[in-house]
């Protein structure tokens, strides 16, 4: 397990942020999913970097990073940090959230990208457009709306088991980790905070323009609507491909560690 004295930080425009870099050899970027941080990948990150320079960000909001003052875009963070590390073009790694950033960055960073595997996500556009996505988030902001922190967890962890099971159905100790973490980044905020993210559209008419192999990973247990924009988006890059992992759902690299491991890790092979 890391610990914060793990970690550097890089002055961006607007505030600190923060990342691991770690291990030699072709930079392999992992982005955490929404509401996490780096720590999401702490299974993977010491087998990555036996054989990869491996550089895991707290995304702008998250984790240790800086909140934002100012108008933003994921995607622009991340190119920074990649210039500042002189670490492109890099293979993106993403879950949830992160894959897409990591298609965001591929859209308009093509020079920093060298290949995307993208986990539970497509496109940035399913965290607006996806109904249950959508139903999730709309379930976090009531309780956030009446200060009910417990309600927003119960709504926010409904991502760990997907559509099919219940929490009684996950290792409690994955459990444990993710709601940590989004407590963690909860604490940052205040419901009043001002949102100035913002978002990359018209994402879905130039996916055909990325020439980059792409890999999606889906969780087997995860919300049909979402699996299905994974597969659609490996259909519609011109060097794209899917894999399923079974007996989970959105967060197969925190509940099948080595299988993920294995995943990528074969997928960097191809490269």
């Amino acid at each position: 397990m890391n610990t914060v004295s793990d970690l550097r930080f890089f002055t961006s425009a607007d505030g600190d942020l923060a990342y691991r870099d770690t291990g030699t050899g072709d930079p392999v970027v992992l982005l955490h999913s929404g509401f996490t941080d780096h720590r999401v990948f702490d299974a993977q990150i010491p087998g990555l970097a036996r054989r990869y320079r491996v550089i895991a960000p707290d995304v702008r909001g998250h984790g240790a990073s800086a909140n934002a003052t100012r108008p933003f875009r994921w995607a622009d963070d991340l190119a920074a940090l990649l210039r500042h590390l002189d670490a492109g073009p890099a293979v993106l790694v993403g879950a949830s959230m992160g894959g897409a950033i990591a298609i965001d960055t591929v859209l308009e960073y093509p020079e920093l990208v060298r290949a995307v595997a993208a986990c539970g996500a497509s496109t940035s556009e399913f965290e607006y457009t996806d109904p249950w996505v959508r139903g999730v988030r709309a379930e976090q902001a009531r309780a956030l709306g009446a200060g009910d922190v417990e309600g927003w967890l119960t709504a926010f962890l409904r991502f760990v088991p997907g559509e099919h099971r219940s929490l009684d159905d996950v290792d409690p100790d994955v459990l444990r980790r993710v709601r940590e973490m989004a407590l963690g980044t909860l604490s940052k905020h205040t419901p009043d905070e001002e949102n100035h993210h913002v978002p990359l559209t018209g994402t879905w008419a130039r996916v055909p323009e990325i020439g980059v192999p792409v890999l999606t990973v889906n969780g087997a247990l995860d919300a049909p609507e979402l699996i299905a924009e994974a597969e659609r988006l490996a259909r519609t890059v011109p060097d794209g491909r899917s894999v399923t992992v079974e007996g989970v759902a959105h967060y197969p690299n925190m509940e099948r560690p080595e299988v993920f491991e294995e995943i990528v890790t074969g997928f960097l092979r191809t490269l």
